[in-house]
């Protein structure tokens, strides 16, 4: 049987059943079979003491968390929910439901009776008459001065058509059209002439600019510059380049190959002295110190990583049965009995308890609780009735519609009753108010 467990991943990789290995187990060398179970051993015995606190940490931990520190934050969640509702939540529903909406309600009513009211009926009775005459009137003024305008606007294209806008049309077809073509034909005339005179004179102007400034350039360039230019070129290629040319190729090109022969082999020797006095003796030391150091250091924490992680599995399991056992052990010494002596003892206690106690006291409670609430609702409807007596006193009772004069046959229609104390609903200090402002 296999006591390590294998880790999620290292399980997820392990090939189907009937499937070969693809890849196959590593080489272990004699010095990893060597130190594996000693080291394994040691772990494990430092290991299990320290699995074993840790368990009993972590279920010491979620019990306090779940069976203390939980249900502390909860209830002094629930104080300070509660008395932060005491302090700043109930005082101002209080304060807005019992004093803000009550006189909102009756500097609402006063607004109505004494600024809404009168201004509607002042509106309906005097500036909406006002208004209407306003309107007539500015009508009939506006119709006058239009017709006024009109006769105004007639006179004055009249006179314009026949004082200005015929006559100028005669000056301009007898006169000024005639006039115009004249000076038409004379300005053509003068600038043939003057086209002719300018295309003689341009062509003196550009044969003098040819003769004083193009000419004599060219010759100078074409007689002069060019054969002075090519003896220049001839004796410079005869008297620079050339020696140029020898010098590079007979001195200069042997003396580079030569110099280029001596630094490649300075560099030749140098570098095979670096590579013998430096290279050569890191090399042998990586190479038979450095390295098999390294792989029995690398082997070494390899396998005590391994046996950490198999100590730790294995004083999982070890501690998971401790564990049980202990959990069994409580059982049967602490709950069992409590189970006992609360199925045999406590429960018919509570039931006799609920049946004789809880239960007749309940009853009484909502017996009580319904006898409040019926004298609430009386004492309600007496100071509904109350109310509606100080307001008949105060405003007197309201206004019956009268009733029109039906056509012969037709039933006389009946005024339907207000919302008063004879009626069945009684009537609220918003429907009140609303009818005295529509009546």
């Amino acid at each position: 049987m296999d006591l390590e467990k294998r880790p999620p991943h290292e399980a997820a990789q392990q090939p189907p059943p009937g499937q070969a290995d693809r890849h196959p187990p590593r080489a272990e060398g004699c010095l990893a079979v060597a130190i594996r179970l000693p080291v394994r051993i040691v772990v494990l015995v430092l290991v299990v003491p320290v699995r074993l606190l840790w368990d009993a940490l972590t279920v010491c931990g979620r019990f306090l968390y779940y069976r203390g520190v939980r249900p502390v934050g909860r209830a002094i969640g629930a104080v300070l929910t509660w008395l932060f509702k005491a302090v700043f939540v109930w005082p101002w529903v209080g304060l807005w439901r019992y004093v803000v909406v009550p006189v909102g309600a009756g500097l609402a009513w006063l607004g109505r009776m004494l600024v809404v009211t009168p201004v509607a009926w002042f509106y309906r009775a005097v500036l909406t008459p006002v208004g209407h005459g306003i309107a007539w009137l500015a009508l009939g003024i506006g119709r006058a001065v239009t017709a006024a305008a009109l006769g105004v606007g007639a006179g004055c294209a009249w006179l314009w058509r026949y004082l200005v806008a015929i006559p100028a049309a005669w000056f301009y077809a007898r006169v000024l059209t005639p006039v115009g073509h004249g000076i038409a034909w004379l300005a053509r005339v003068i600038g043939s002439g003057a086209a002719a005179a300018g295309r003689g004179i341009g062509a003196v102007l550009t044969w003098l600019f040819k003769a004083v400034f193009v000419w004599p350039w060219v010759g100078l360039w074409r007689y002069v510059v060019v054969p002075v230019g090519a003896g220049l070129a001839w004796l410079g290629r005869v008297l620079i380049v050339i020696p140029a040319v020898w010098l590079y190729r007979a001195v200069l090109t042997p003396l580079g190959h030569g110099i280029a022969w001596l630094a490649r082999g300075i560099r030749t020797v140098v570098s095979a002295l670096f590579r013998w006095i430096f290279v050569a003796p890191v090399v042998a030391l990586w190479r038979w110190v450095l390295a098999p150091v390294g792989r029995a250091v690398a082997v070494v924490a390899r396998e005590i990583g391994d046996a950490l992680g198999h100590a730790w599995r294995v004083a999982g399991h070890i501690s998971l049965v401790i564990g049980r056992f202990l959990a069994k052990l409580l059982r049967w010494i602490f709950v069992e009995p409590v189970r006992w002596v609360y199925r045999t003892v406590l429960t018919p206690v509570g039931h006799v308890v609920r049946d004789a106690v809880w239960r007749p006291a309940a009853k009484a409670v909502k017996e009580v609780r319904r006898a409040t609430r019926q004298a609430l609702t009386s004492a309600r409807e007496s100071v509904r009735q109350a109310r509606a007596d100080v307001r008949r006193m105060l405003f007197g009772a309201p206004r019956q519609p009268v009733p029109v004069a039906a056509a012969p046959g037709e039933p006389v229609p009946v005024p339907v009753a207000r919302r008063e104390p004879d009626a069945p609903g009684t009537r609220t200090l918003g429907s009140s108010t609303t009818a005295l402002t529509k009546d």
